[in-house]
């Protein structure tokens, strides 16, 4: 008889329709003639409000917040220009780009003047000077195309350096004293913090120097054409009802007044543009995170058959980026209606405000297309808010994100370094291995995970640490391998020795198996014959001839063989004290004894500090250490027990003591 299949279980959590008594939204639970809603359907569907009873203050500490995110950012990217921790190349490149602003805005200029003598040259009909023209354009297009060249490099190069150095600060933070892990432990705005170092990070830096360069050409575009439409256009006289009405400078005043209403309609029509980018923005990480999380997880959720489940979360998460993306159609049109229209009408105004003046002969038609061109780059020149308002909502977004980030790690640098309650000391010793004074470990809201724990562990000492799944554990020695800065009370380790924390999951890195059985070293530490001795005390010979191939490993080993591979990691390294965090768990028991065995003897002094449930292990320690778990103030350490015999105690002693434990009645 075929024993009754296990539904597997749902990976992430039961379904919250389902804990209220709702029918389950599945294809059972549908009408046949009711049609299956398709995702950009759903993402149609506007989003429910979230109730905020004061919604005006809600809106005024978003604001500051935002606020400080931006200033968070600058404090951070503005050391790129630091003349002693910043780019040695950054003021350098700044000049430089300038520099080129300044010569772009002189060839534009010169290509105005050279319109304006053409046109005068057509208009005379004078063969001469419109073949000397002819010949003099192509340098000058030459010229600018050479500055135009010159600055996308400049500029390019600025951002690629500005880019490499804030990465390689951020990165440096994020990685330093685990904190890219203890971010997973704590709340807070920093989730996918890899979007936020590769994609945010490149819009971060790209923006605003195209924002500096923009501006800058903006201005003194302005400033030079502004001047030329003066002089060119000079007055315009206008009769009105019998009266003369004379307009000084019309051509300047028609730019800025143009300029502003274009300016005016955009900031308008495209107010929600920065929310929108964000949320849009924000949506897109998350949905990169679900998919990352199916391709981690592919073993597990393979195995348990969540296909299903799986694709449920990734529908919901995409339906959120198309509903997102959906606004951000809706603000494009909006701002595409104003930026378009400015450039039909843009060309063509200037043109019709001078017709005036050439019909009755006191422009020439040189003057009227150098004009014309000069309005339109005015006019560019203005309105280049209306034209990048798109990008500044992206920087924006992408900023705050990244500085997001950049907060969580000073909160966690914040809790390293030093006066932040809830923090667990950390110092050294010559006297033990371990020593664990007073020590707290909690969370970091304060909640206690491990209360009021003193333990010495001496140096060569074997020490096992049991309890009741959820009583704190490997919490604990994630706190002694210095993973874990909340809580309080002092941990000391012995003064220059290296410790090696041997989590249940190893971490294989992508490469070859030299690499994997090196790391955290580097592969050419150590010779071949050398590794490959190790790998065969493991238990993994087999694995000798494949060395230097570069596969998956990560998935191509199984669980046990890939807990083998971290115990010859201990053979390269050697270090002085492991903490083993259940790491023989995907070990049969004699293959767990066999490493255990091999640790002990290999290893002379080292001193092991494991996490386990095996009554085996028992026998490789001389230790055991019982936390319990308790309702309030959290783990206690209840028992701290000898499992062999102390070392210099007499054997007739302790012979006695056996006889007296086996045998109470003889007594």
């Amino acid at each position: 008889m075929d024993s009754p299949r296990l539904a597997p279980s749902a990976p992430h959590g039961p379904n919250p329709s389902q804990e209220n008594g709702e029918q389950p939204k599945g294809k059972e639970a549908k009408g046949d003639s009711e049609p299956e809603k398709s995702l950009d359907d759903t993402a149609a569907e506007p989003e429910s409000p979230a109730g905020d009873q004061h919604p005006a203050a809600e809106a005024a500490r978003e604001k500051l917040r935002r606020r400080a995110l931006l200033g968070r950012f600058w404090s951070a990217a503005k050391g790129f220009w630091n003349p002693r921790d910043g780019d040695r190349l950054a003021w350098p490149l700044t000049i430089a780009v300038m520099l080129l602003v300044v010569l772009a805005v002189l060839a534009q200029y010169g290509i105005n003047v050279w319109n304006r003598k053409i046109f005068d040259a057509l208009e005379k009909r004078d063969a001469s000077s419109v073949l000397m023209l002819a010949l003099v354009f192509f340098p000058l297009a030459a010229a600018s195309v050479a500055v135009g060249v010159a600055s996308v490099y400049g500029r390019m190069s600025m951002q690629r350096r500005w880019r490499a150095w804030l990465s390689d600060h951020v990165l440096d933070r994020w990685l330093k004293h685990g904190r890219y892990y203890q971010l997973n432990l704590v709340s807070g705005d920093h989730q996918n913090p890899e979007g936020r170092l590769t994609e945010d990070l490149r819009v971060s830096t790209d923006a605003p120097i195209d924002f500096a360069v923009g501006v800058s050409t903006a201005t003194l575009s302005a400033l030079t054409f502004i001047a030329v439409l003066w002089s060119i256009g000079g007055a315009l006289t206008v009769s009105l009802g019998g009266s003369v009405v004379t307009i000084p400078g019309f051509l300047v005043i028609a730019a800025v007044i143009y300029a502003v209403v274009a300016s005016g309609a955009m900031a308008m029509v495209g107010r929600r543009f920065v929310a929108v980018s964000e949320a849009k923005n924000q949506a897109e990480a998350d949905y990169r995170y679900a998919l990352t999380r199916v391709r981690e997880n592919g073993e597990s959720i393979a195995l348990l058959g969540g296909e299903e489940e799986e694709r449920a979360g990734l529908n919901r998460s995409f339906v959120d980026v198309l509903r997102k993306w959906r606004a951000m159609c809706v603000q494009h049109m909006r701002t595409t209606v104003v930026s378009h229209g400015s450039g039909i009408i843009a060309p063509v105004l200037p043109i019709i405000l001078c017709a005036p003046k050439f019909l009755d002969g006191s422009m020439s038609l040189g003057q009227v297309m150098q004009a014309a061109s000069a309005f339109t780059i005015v006019q560019a020149a203005f309105a280049w808010l209306v034209d990048n308002y798109p990008r500044l909502a992206e920087w924006t977004a992408g900023a705050r994100r990244t500085a997001s980030l950049m907060v969580s790690l000073d909160a966690l640098e914040k809790a390293e370094t030093g006066d932040a309650i809830n923090r667990i000391k950390r110092s050294e010793t010559t006297e033990a291995a371990i020593r664990l004074k007073d020590l707290v470990v909690a969370l970091d809201n304060g909640t206690a995970v491990v209360d009021d724990t003193d333990v010495v562990v001496k140096k060569g000492e074997r020490v096992l640490v049991a309890g009741a799944s959820g009583s704190g554990k490997s919490t604990l020695v994630r706190a002694i391998a210095g993973l874990w800065p909340w809580g309080g009370g002092e941990i000391a380790i012995q003064r220059d020795s290296r410790l090696f924390l041997l989590p249940q999951r190893p971490y294989i890195p992508t490469g070859t198996l030299r690499r994997a059985i090196a790391y955290p070293g580097a592969a050419e530490d150590w010779d071949a014959d050398t590794i490959k001795g190790a790998l065969d005390r493991v238990g993994l010979g087999h694995l000798q001839d494949r060395l230097e191939e570069d596969a998956p490993w990560d998935q191509t080993l199984s669980g046990g063989e890939k807990q083998r591979l971290t115990v010859a990691r201990v053979l390269l390294h050697r270090p002085d004290i492991i903490v083993l965090d259940e790491a023989t768990a995907a070990l049969d028991p004699k293959s767990q004894d066999d490493l255990m065995k091999l640790l002990s003897e290999e290893m002379e002094g080292l001193t092991i500090v494991s996490v386990g449930h095996r009554p085996e292990l028992e026998r490789f320690h001389s230790r055991k250490l019982t936390l319990e778990r308790r309702a309030k103030g959290g783990a206690k350490l209840v028992s701290d027990i000898l499992l062999v015999r102390p070392p210099g105690q007499p054997r007739l002693i302790q012979r006695f003591m056996g006889r007296r434990t086996n045998h109470p009645k003889a007594a």
